[in-house]
């Protein structure tokens, strides 16, 4: 499995659409700070084929592929393996009730030369090629035939995730020989071997079978050919015998239709020369057309007529003057009449109005002398109520004064107190400033009334006047029409004679058009009295031509009665010297009809001899019984062509299942597979302990023993240890010369779809020091150059990222992670 292109949105910290293009990224490098997503990328990638994560701890996880506070995830991953390219899509939502599950899963095998670059960047549905698997239950066997792997050991051989490194090398015996198994295709033998023994089945029901069909094919022998073949010769001879009698037949026939077809001219003849009568009513139809053309001559004079009292009255008419000129000037004389009647009236309104506006005025002008009045008095009371709070102060002050004391305000001497005055100076201008303030507001409405009073009635008179403008203008209108003009009776006299003229003008049209259709139903009757005429010579022009053949005599065309007497005439004499020749025809009918029956009898009685019915075609018949015959023996020659064929499967299918059952028992015994296991596994260690010598600086060597493996130290005397003895950086060393070496040794020896077509390491490169890192790095990058195969690494050691020529660099900011790619 090379994957091609990855798309996200949603997923875990990649909460914006994503897309990570691996598509010439041969030898490549994960970078970026702790945390940032860069595990994410390969998270997507196993997540799009198995629906899981191994860090997720299973599909209990799923909530874990939606970014915070999304509601939906979507990932799509396009990938090569074996050749053929694939698109892989997932989707998870999480519902109204914060339930999260897969709502779409799907695996496509699109089709040969697809752009990938072209796909869209939202990750809506396409048509991609075609569906391989359309649900979640559907996606784990689609994933398993196209990458050949399942979801834990693509975990370990393929995609290897932080946490799970080790677990090839520390993988147990059958687990491990299990990975083997499918990356090297070692399934297919078991396979042989299921087919080999369906195949030896098969091969024994078709035994079967053609034994059951050999059965069934008898009388086949030379007796049965012989006898086919005399049948053959004896439809030829019956064909033969039928073939002389049949055109002596075919031409007594011939002769006999002949007979009946002049028997039946003649009595055609006969039938059309009878038929010839004059029809009914011909003498009548040239009187008619005579009458109706009489009738039109008489229409004609008394439209004439009509047509000139009516031209008569027009002028008339036209002489006594334009009706709509009397009719508006009559019109003019009655407006006069009423406009001067409403210009009075008027007139005086706008008297009215003129007296009501003036009386309005002087009780404004009144009103507004009174408001003055209102506004000086209440000024006055302004003061008095000042003046009178001065009192009150000094009358409070007396009450504090004796005889003969000095006063606090003026510093005197006071020889005597003046008496306290009863009540209060400020109470009583109070109560006058409120009966002026009182007065004021009442003179103040009643301006406002009389102002109001005042502003309608000149309104009112405004009106007015304007009507009476407008009277008085529309009155010198009509004046102006009338100068000149007649008095309204001598007007209405005029009309009267109009009205006179025009109901005269109205009888003579009338006239004219009753003239008129009484001179079209003239001229329709000499119409239809004429057709009657024309159909009469038609009718007898038919009935000529249908005797053509006879000769006919020519015809008087200026009487119809006498051309249609003469005919029939004609024809009659003509039938009665046909009439003497049909006994003859009748004789030569008969005899005819005997050599036909004669030769009949004679070809049934040699269909009799075949023992064969008689039948309406004796050539069609003979001709069947050959067919038949050698029908009859041509598959007689198939049967034995077929049982000899038979014979022939029987000994291929005997054969077959010998071969079929003796594969099938050999590849049974497992001693094959296991020499297969035992040989790759010893690749695989070979390989694995070249590269951990490499990166331990020669202290290490693995070795296996029945399926474990070990490391052999060279630095303590050559100590053999178990593999979970090692160190946490040793186990790295070790888990990447086993990575490396399933990458580089076992893709060699796979021919199915689980080659290993790419490894993506993501684990400790930060643990390893400067010599054994630049180790690793050296061993990538010659794993790399090889071209077979994709080599991937996540890391954020500068160090071994720089010697890397393409990088994904993540980066997480508080909104989304997001890869941009650098490098080559």
């Amino acid at each position: 499995m090379r994957p091609m292109r990855l798309d996200m949105a949603g997923f875990t910290v990649f909460r914006e659409e994503t897309c990570v293009d691996f598509t010439d990224a041969d030898f490549f490098a994960l970078v970026g700070p702790t945390g940032s997503g860069k595990s994410t990328v390969l998270d997507a990638i196993c997540f799009a084929l198995y629906g899981t994560v191994p860090r997720w701890g299973g599909t209990r996880g799923l909530a874990n592929a939606l970014a915070p506070s999304a509601v939906e995830a979507r990932v799509r991953l396009v990938f090569e393996s074996a050749g053929d390219r694939y698109v892989a899509t997932r989707v998870v939502r999480r519902d109204g009730r914060g339930t999260v599950k897969t709502t779409n899963a799907g695996l496509q095998l699109m089709p040969p030369g697809f752009d990938v670059t072209k796909l869209d960047t939202g990750l809506s549905p396409e048509d991609l090629g075609e569906v391989l698997a359309g649900t979640p239950a559907e996606m784990e066997q689609a994933v398993l035939d196209a990458v050949g792997l399942p979801y834990e050991q693509f975990t370990s051989c393929v995609v290897l995730p932080q946490g799970q490194f080790a677990d090839f090398l520390h993988a147990k015996p059958a687990t491990r020989q299990q990975i083997l198994v499918n990356l090297l295709g070692l399934g297919v033998y078991e396979k042989v071997q299921k087919h080999a023994t369906e195949r030896a089945g098969k091969a024994e029901a078709r035994l079967e079978e053609v034994a059951r069909m050999l059965g069934g094919l008898t009388d086949v022998d030379d007796a049965a050919l012989a006898e086919a073949e005399s049948a053959v010769t004896r439809a030829h001879e019956l064909a033969g015998a039928v073939a002389e009698a049949v055109p002596e037949r075919d031409r007594a026939r011939t002769a006999a239709r002949e007979a009946h077809a002049a028997l039946a001219a003649l009595d055609t003849e006969l039938a059309v020369l009878d038929a010839v009568r004059p029809p009914g009513g011909v003498a009548e139809v040239a009187r008619a057309v005579a009458g109706a053309r009489a009738g039109v001559d008489q229409a004609a004079k008394a439209v004439a007529l009509a047509e000139e009292r009516e031209e008569k009255l027009r002028g008339e008419l036209a002489g006594a003057g334009d009706e709509s000129a009397l009719r508006l000037l009559l019109k003019a004389h009655a407006d006069r009449d009423r406009l001067t009647g409403e210009a009075t009236a008027v007139a005086a309104t706008v008297a009215g109005a003129e007296a009501e506006h003036e009386a309005a005025v002087a009780a404004l002008a009144e009103a507004r002398a009174a408001a003055e009045r209102a506004g000086t008095e209440l000024e006055a009371a302004f003061r008095a109520h000042e003046d009178a709070k001065a009192t009150d102060q000094a009358v409070s002050l007396r009450t504090q004064l004796t005889d003969g004391a000095c006063c606090p305000v003026c510093e005197q001497v006071v020889p005597r107190v003046p008496a306290v005055p009863a009540g209060s100076a400020v109470a009583r201008a109070v109560a006058a400033g409120k009966a002026a303030r009182a007065a004021s507001e009442t003179a103040r409405q009643r301006v406002q009334e009389c102002d109001t009073t005042a502003r309608d009635r000149e309104r009112e008179l405004l009106r007015a006047r304007a009507q009476h403008d407008q009277l008085r203008g529309r009155l010198a209108e009509v004046d102006e029409q009338l100068a000149g003009a007649a008095t309204a009776e001598a007007l209405r006299h005029d009309l009267a004679e109009h009205a006179r003229l025009r109901t005269a003008l109205d009888e003579a049209a009338g006239a004219v058009r009753a003239g008129r259709d009484a001179a079209r139903h003239a001229r329709g009757a000499v119409g239809a009295a004429e057709e009657g005429l024309r159909a009469a010579w038609r009718e007898f022009d038919r009935v000529r031509d249908g005797l053509a053949r006879f000769g006919p005599p020519a015809a008087d065309r200026d009487d119809v009665a006498a051309a249609w007497a003469g005919l029939a005439g004609w024809a009659g004499g003509e039938a009665a010297s046909r009439r003497a020749d049909r006994a003859g025809l009748v004789e030569a009918v008969t005899a005819a009809e005997s050599v036909v029956d004669a030769v009949e009898e004679r070809i049934a009685g040699i269909f009799a001899t075949a023992g064969l019915p008689p039948d309406d075609d004796p050539v069609r018949a003979a001709t069947v019984a050959v067919e038949r015959a050698e029908a009859a023996h041509r598959r007689l020659l198939e049967r034995r062509e077929q049982a000899a064929g038979l014979r022939e499967q029987r000994a291929g299918h005997e054969r077959e299942s010998r071969v079929a059952r003796a594969l099938a028992g050999h590849l049974r015994a497992n001693n094959f597979e296991r020499w297969l296991l035992a040989e790759a596994l010893d690749v695989l260690v070979d390989g694995a302990s070249r590269i951990l010598r490499e990166l331990s600086g020669g202290q290490y060597d693995l070795v296996h023993d029945k399926g474990e493996f070990f490391v052999v130290d060279h630095h303590d005397a050559g100590l053999r240890r178990g593999v979970r003895t090692l160190s946490g950086g040793e186990t790295f060393q070790a888990s990447l010369a086993l990575a490396l070496a399933l990458s580089e040794q076992l893709a060699g020896l796979s021919t199915t779809a689980a080659s290993l077509e790419s490894i993506v390491l993501d684990e400790g490169f930060g643990t390893l020091d400067a010599a054994t890192l630049d180790t690793v790095a050296a061993t990538l990058e010659s794993l790399a150059a090889r071209g077979d195969r994709m080599v991937g690494v996540v890391t954020h050691v500068p160090a071994l990222a720089e010697r890397i020529p393409v990088r994904f660099e993540v980066r997480k900011d508080a909104r989304s992670a997001r890869v941009e790619r650098s490098g080559l």
